[in-house]
């Protein structure tokens, strides 16, 4: 960490945007988390990472990063310059950010302290980054390479769970590899398996979030657009049985005594849409209900199960657990979150608001753990 005295403030680079689809989902994110951090005690540095992987310098305005008129902002639309690229030197020694742009002489922008990574889904979320900030040993809010990249992969993420006893549902994976030998031989395997555990099930690309590329397929006459519309985002795919029950989220948050489990949320059905997709979740605004009407008994075993899934992946600073309380009064684990959003209709903000913790204590206490926490091997 760089030396600080008493009148120096952390300067917190803020990371958003990415080359993932996601890219709009974590720049709505950003403003929120622009908005909440406290300028009294952090100096702030926003970057945007394009859609293409340029890194540039934006503006500090969270007015920007919102919805207009059902229209997703992006990173693009808010550089500074279509050409300057922003630089973190990678060396444990040397924290100075650059700024360049063709023709004219580097800018330093001055070394960060701490960076609060706010991108969703691959080339961010999922330990290429951490790896970045690693090995130039900057402090970073959220989970490291390992819990990041299995947060991540669905795939691994279920096997893993299945290694700590953790309860997950039935599914199937596709491989990149699978499909381009023999596509027949893939298909017949998502085939065999809603066989097995029956129809509707679900069509999702293995490394993505936000609902993004998932088709709910109600019999084999829709297979095939939902194989194609989940490997268009990720040439993985993952087959998940339909599980009957309510959907449950609980946020997990890195305390000084170790992970701590919110009052959990439930999801209700979406009259409007057929399961919990994009739209609903960011577009249409649907409404959790926080804290979730369960029985204290209900409450006590899911809070345990998303810690215990915390632990379980290694992950660090905070998740979101996603579950399933099935018909049977079984609760299953669906996925966790390693760097869940932060809009203002997210659930992980309101879970913790709902517990006691408000939106700015929140991100104040996220930055904290992680500038107290080392890079490297811990």
């Amino acid at each position: 960490m760089s030396s600080q005295t008493s009148s120096h403030k952390p300067r917190v680079a803020v990371v958003f945007g990415g080359r993932s689809s996601e890219h709009a989902i974590s720049v709505l994110t950003a403003g929120a988390v622009l908005r909440a951090i406290d300028r009294d005690k952090y100096d702030v540095l926003p970057i945007g990472i394009t859609s293409d992987g340029r890194w540039a310098l934006t503006a500090d305005d969270p007015e920007r990063m919102a919805i207009a008129d059902r229209r997703l902002p992006s990173v693009a639309e808010l550089a500074e310059s279509s050409e300057g690229g922003v630089v973190l030197p990678v060396d444990p020694t040397n924290r100075e950010v650059v700024y360049t742009e063709p023709g004219a002489v580097p800018k330093a922008l001055g070394e960060v302290d701490v960076v609060f990574p706010v991108l969703h889904g691959p080339y961010g979320e999922d330990g290429t980054l951490q790896g970045l900030l690693e090995l130039s040993g900057v402090p970073y809010v959220g989970s490291g390479v390992l819990a990041s990249a299995v947060g991540q992969d669905k795939d691994y993420m279920k096997r893993v769970f299945t290694s700590f006893g953790l309860p997950v549902g039935p599914y199937e994976v596709i491989r990149p590899r699978e499909w381009e030998k023999d596509p027949s031989a893939a298909r017949k395997k998502i085939v065999d398996f809603a066989a097995e555990h029956g129809w509707p099930l679900f069509v999702k690309p293995a490394r993505a979030g936000s609902s993004i590329g998932i088709t709910k397929v109600d019999d084999l006459g829709g297979l095939d657009e939902a194989i194609e519309e989940a490997r268009r985002h990720d040439p993985k795919i993952l087959v998940e049985a339909l599980l009957r029950g309510r959907e449950i989220e609980c946020g997990v948050l890195e305390f000084a005594d170790g992970p701590r489990a919110s009052v959990p949320a439930e999801i209700p059905p979406v009259s409007a849409h057929d399961f919990y997709d994009f739209e609903a979740k960011y577009i249409d605004s649907a409404d959790g209900i926080v804290p979730a009407p369960l029985s204290a008994e209900e409450t006590a075993e899911v809070q345990e199960l998303a810690v215990a899934a915390f632990e379980a992946a290694s992950c660090e600073g905070l998740v979101r657990a996603d579950f399933f309380l099935q018909d049977n009064g079984e609760f299953v684990i669906n996925e966790i979150n390693t760097l869940p959003g932060f809009t203002p209709i997210s659930m992980y903000p309101r879970m913790w608001q709902e517990s006691g913790v408000s939106y700015p204590e929140l991100i104040d206490r996220l930055l904290e753990a992680a500038l107290q926490r080392s890079t490297g091997l811990r």
